[in-house]
């Protein structure tokens, strides 16, 4: 394995909870990321329409073991 990591940031989206956003960001980033060992959840933030959350985001910091 190798001793060095590499950690980016991406922001998740989610109509349905932060929990699912999170998820979200950690699935679509690994179809080109590899190796991902961690998460650490950054920010939450939400679009509110007519007094009700309708978009959930998150930013995750991901971590992965380069190559």
């Amino acid at each position: 394995m190798s001793e060095v990591a590499k950690v980016i940031e991406v922001v998740g989206k989610s109509e349905q909870s932060w929990e699912d956003a999170v998820n979200t960001a950690i699935r679509v980033a690994s179809k080109t990321v590899h190796n991902i060992k961690g998460v650490e959840v950054e920010k939450m933030t939400a679009k509110v329409k007519d007094g009700k959350i309708v978009t959930y985001k998150a930013t995750v910091r991901l971590v992965f073991v380069v190559d």
